[in-house]
């Protein structure tokens, strides 16, 4: 591949698009170009690498006993509507109606169309187990798309789906999925935190997500340094110790308040911290209202409320009905003599003295006793987990870091199966729903991940893996022994299965030798009539603080050695 024949299109400033190292390093390396909003176009140094990660997704499916398929990314509503998530899905989902008009979606996720297809062709214990998946395209109407391919509109995602007879056998394909995962992203150069993860909208018990730490990352996570726990923020539980109760309290009292609504402007106000509060929040579970409190100083995990109350649909109460609830205005909201159900934070379970709407605008209530003074039908782990919380299975300090998702498993039990009838005839001549699984990787977002954990202040420092050329040929003479050695070179890389791209360009060495960098070939390999007069060549590694001085009849060996000892590669 010569770099005057391809299209690498390379900047010398950032992007003004670009917010985080990744997503300015993909622009300016040619990688990619935004067509709009969360919409990329992969220019070929970038479809290149896009390419190798496919692939190595496909050699580990396919290890793993994974048959590819392709299914429609266009989709008809009633699948949908089936399996009930037309409507969960909201407004993420891009819908839209055909000429005859009929109601389409554009597939976000294929679990609907891979359960159709198996509740018509699978009958029998006797065709399981059988695992599935495809790479493919899909569609999410984010609110708003940042940071690159990190949270695109249009990506490209490898999904996956297991179908077995029972729990146990569906824990095989699970952890056939989890290693085969493992494989992947090790391959792909990637240090990834496996986390415990909340299902979501996919449904389901159990589920992990394969995490690579980046301060950047938009997902938050905590982990334990004394155990194996880790988990997501929306998963992450704390352990609670229980506080003793108080002898006695004093006795409630009304404060005014006048338009303080906030936490810090009555903390301030009252001159407590805002540990001294409790926040009242009324949301709207399934069509009815009920209120949670959590302390003042912690913010609420609405994805724990919403499996602790067991709703479909969670959302904050709008003002009217905080107003019809409460019999206050917005900020004003306490849990003394509500007739709503009242769930609360664990570490309130003996709260007193403490500080709380009074359900009347510009008051507050002081020397609130939860046990007294309200009526709670539940203590649950309601807030959002943070350093410093105790681990829930040792009790040692949780510490706090960013990641980017790259991979989700989940075991989904027969949420799918059941609403499709996707059944099977045991060995008795008994009909059974078939147990499923599902299990996604985001094949752009691992491309953007790995430039974002492996760069340096020069460009991107690609695995040898997933890099678009391995090495890039710098040629810096013009006597015909210079071209001879570039090409044979060239030719004999090639032949030694190393893909490589001589940089023909008629420009300065200081310009090659940046967008060498910039575009992060693992190996760089200088031929200059300087260095052939004294029988050598340079090679130098991307990372690597100097270049070695080789024979040309040792180069090829030189280079597969330094390739064999970068991320990705496979002893």
């Amino acid at each position: 591949m010569r770099w005057s024949q391809t299209f690498i299109p390379t900047l010398r400033e950032d992007p003004g698009e670009a917010e985080i190292a990744s997503h300015k390093l993909m622009i300016r390396a040619g990688l990619a170009r935004r067509l709009a909003g969360g919409l990329y176009t992969f220019l070929p140094m970038g479809l290149r690498s896009l390419h190798k990660i496919q692939a190595i997704i496909r050699e580990e499916m396919d290890r793993a006993g994974a048959i590819e398929v392709l299914m429609p990314a266009l989709q008809p509503r009633e699948i949908w509507d089936q399996s009930g998530r037309y409507s969960v899905m909201g407004d993420v989902m891009f819908r839209l109606r055909d000429r005859q008009g009929r109601d389409m979606v554009l597939g976000p996720t294929h679990e609907e169309a891979i359960t159709d297809l198996v509740s018509r062709e699978i009958k029998s214990y006797r065709q399981l187990p059988r695992t599935f998946y495809q790479i493919q395209t899909k569609f999410r109407d984010e609110i708003r798309p940042r940071f690159g391919l990190m949270r695109a509109r249009e990506f490209v995602m490898k999904d996956a789906y297991s179908f077995d007879t029972s729990l146990s056998e569906a824990d095989k394909s699970y952890q056939a999925m989890y290693d085969a995962y493992c494989r992947i992203f090790e391959r792909c150069g990637l240090r990834t935190k496996i986390v415990e993860a909340d299902t979501g909208a996919m449904g389901g018990k159990w589920s992990h997500e394969f995490m690579v730490l980046a301060d950047a990352g938009e997902d938050g996570l905590v982990e334990c340094s004394s155990c194996s726990y880790a988990a997501n923020l929306e998963k992450a539980e704390r352990s609670v110790p229980e506080t003793e109760r108080p002898a006695s309290s004093e006795s409630l009292r009304e404060v005014s308040t006048p338009g303080m609504r906030t936490i810090e402007q009555v903390s301030s106000f009252l001159g407590c911290p805002a540990s001294a509060l409790i926040k009242t929040l009324i949301y709207v579970a399934d069509g009815k209202p009920v209120a949670a409190l959590v302390p003042g100083d912690r913010d609420i995990n609405e994805r724990k409320l919403q499996n602790a109350l067991e709703a479909s649909v969670l959302a904050l109460a709008d003002e009217p009905t905080i107003l019809r609830v409460t019999g206050a205005p917005v900020g004003f909201a306490g849990p003394i003599g509500l007739s709503i159900p009242v769930i609360a934070d664990a570490s309130l379970k003996n709260a007193a003295n403490r500080v709380v709407g009074a359900n009347r605008a510009d008051t507050h209530m002081v020397n609130f006793d939860i046990a007294r003074d309200a009526s709670v039908s539940e203590f649950r782990d309601l807030v959002v987990a943070r350093g410093g919380d105790a681990c829930p299975r040792c009790g040692s300090p949780l510490s706090e870091k960013r990641g980017i998702e790259v991979g989700h498993v989940f075991k989904l039990g027969t949420k799918y199966s059941k609403a499709f009838g996707a059944e099977y005839l045991d060995e008795n001549g008994q009909r059974l729903p078939i147990i499923m699984g599902c299990y996604g990787i985001g094949v752009t977002r691992t491309l953007q991940a790995v430039i974002e954990q492996l760069h340096d202040e020069n460009g991107i420092i690609w695995p040898a893996s997933v890099a678009p050329c391995q090495v890039v040929i710098v040629p810096l003479g013009a006597t015909p022994a210079a071209t001879q050695a570039v090409e044979s070179l060239a030719a004999s890389l090639e032949q030694a299965d190393v893909d490589c791209i001589v940089d023909d360009r008629q420009e300065r060495a200081g310009v090659k030798f940046k967008d060498a960098d910039l575009v992060g070939f693992p190996v760089r390999v200088v031929i200059s009539d300087k260095s052939l007069a004294r029988e050598k060549v340079e090679i130098k590694a991307r990372s690597a603080a100097s270049p070695l001085l080789v024979s040309p009849c040792d180069a090829v060996q030189t280079i597969r050695n330094l390739l064999s000892q970068a991320p990705g590669q496979r002893q």
